[in-house]
């Protein structure tokens, strides 16, 4: 009999609808749209945390959306005179509350869970070779939060019974959202709110590191949250009076007690580094994280042909290893470079590109004159590095022409930063061989310092 009910409501309801627009809606976002959730590390589709942090970020609009999804179902009795005749039969309430709440519950966990899963075939059939455990509770708690705000929205609409209800409830749903959001673009996530308010949020900023994740205690606090709200919506369905609807408050005030004491109070401890997955992967002296393990091979002998060449050209001051980098910082931040080590960072999309000899060729440059500034796909900060690398790997590899590493920008800065690179290749050529070995000495001194790369090879100071 529940059976037969569950599937009219299923058929004949708004809910297929809230399906619709979940998993519709979703796909068209992420792929009508060209951005940075397709590119880098972080690609939506490239690794499981990714993939799980990317689809979580929608619920910016999809959680509003299931708020008000909820409180037009909810207007159901009133809006066809039925709720006194419903009232007056024998069934308990909470059974005819149960099965709409059920069904429109349903639709929206299949909704999302199919663009889970449709996300997660894609990361299955990528080169990864990396399944982390943290991934599953991220996506389960973004059900549990469109499930909780569609049930809460049903329970305010059976108490607000008014045309105005679903809208305005969208509105402060989205407000709220807003004003709860946190982000990641610094080292440390951040955001309008005080640390633990802000976790009350269903949303998550999109990653903007492979390495970061959501920290245990948050995924609990929140789970304490939603289930105090989703208690709260069905007790206002099944409430009758002012005493009992009153007493419905009570599983939302619960649920955000405890999960404010359970939510973490500091930033550093709300996204946190994974640390099975920046564990290092090696094959001698070159290392990758164990969530990049898989182009460890194709990284690899071109790390050791760098390093080779690099010891040729500084001898005993030549870095001893190449390794990914995995220290968190702002955008723009400086990276944090060492002597001894050729750090890589993954998502450079010069690196990202790059294969065989032209690998080399990069890390060579790295190792010579590492870019202070970033440069990501959420940053272009070390493009202006790249003239001063191209002359000191040519220099390293025995060209007799300086080769970029990329190919030069047709802009008027640009082309003034490549015409000083020439330059600076040809006073440098013209040099003793052993003039030529302390100018490229300079250049790795300025590099790691943070300074001008190009300013030692011209015999200026550098800054």
């Amino acid at each position: 009999m529940n059976g037969r009910v569950l599937r009219t409501e299923l058929r004949r309801s708004v809910a297929p609808w809230a399906a619709l627009v979940v998993l519709g809606g979703s796909l068209a976002v992420l792929y009508a749209i060209e951005g940075l959730w397709w590119r880098g590390t972080t690609a939506w589709t490239s690794q499981w945390t990714s993939m799980a942090l990317t689809t979580r970020s929608l619920l910016a609009y999809l959680w509003p959306l299931s708020v008000g999804f909820g409180a037009v179902y909810g207007l159901r009795d009133s809006r066809s005179r039925m709720a006194e005749l419903l009232a007056s039969t024998p069934s308990p309430a909470w059974r005819r509350a149960a099965l709409p709440a059920g069904a429109l519950a349903l639709a929206l966990a299949s909704g999302f869970g199919l663009l889970v899963l449709w996300g997660g075939s894609q990361v299955a059939l990528g080169d990864t070779g990396y399944l982390p455990a943290g991934w599953l509770p991220i996506s389960l708690v973004a059900v549990l939060a469109l499930v909780a705000g569609a049930v809460f929205g049903m329970g305010v609409a059976r108490v607000l019974p008014s045309v105005l209800t679903p809208p305005l409830l969208v509105v402060a749903s989205l407000m709220a959202v807003m004003f709860l959001r946190q982000t990641t673009d610094s080292a440390l996530p951040s955001g309008a709110a005080p640390n633990r308010l802000s976790q009350l949020s269903p949303v998550t900023d999109m990653p903007r590191e492979l390495l970061l994740t959501l920290s245990g205690a948050v995924d609990l606090g929140q789970t304490l949250w939603f289930l105090g709200l989703l208690g709260t919506g069905f007790a206002l369905l099944t409430a009758s009076t002012p005493r009992t609807r009153l007493l419905a408050l009570a599983p939302v005030l619960a649920g955000a007690a405890a999960a404010l004491l359970v939510l973490p109070a500091e930033p550093r401890d709300t996204f946190v580094v994974d640390a099975a997955a920046a564990a290092p992967v090696c094959d001698g002296p070159v290392c990758v994280t164990r969530v990049n393990g898989a182009r460890l091979p194709e990284i690899a002998p071109y790390g050791k042909e760098a390093l080779r060449v690099l010891h040729d050209v500084l001898g005993d001051q030549a870095p001893a290893s190449v390794r990914e980098e995995t220290a968190l910082r702002a955008v723009g931040d400086d990276r944090r470079l060492a002597a001894d080590v050729v750090l890589v960072d993954l998502d450079d999309p010069l690196i990202a590109r790059a294969t065989g000899a032209e690998l080399t060729r990069l890390l060579v440059a790295q190792g010579l004159a590492p870019n202070c500034r970033p440069r990501t796909i959420w940053e272009g900060g070390g493009l202006n590095a790249v003239p001063a690398q191209s002359v000191v790997a040519s220099w390293a590899l025995g060209d007799q022409q300086l080769k970029p590493l990329q190919t030069p920008e047709a802009d008027p800065y640009a082309q003034r930063e490549w015409a000083g690179a020439e330059a600076a290749w040809q006073k440098l050529k013209a040099l003793p061989q052993a003039e030529q070995r302390s100018r490229i000495a300079q250049v790795r001194a300025a590099a790691l310092a943070c300074g001008t790369e190009l300013a030692p090879l011209t015999g200026e100071a550098s800054r």
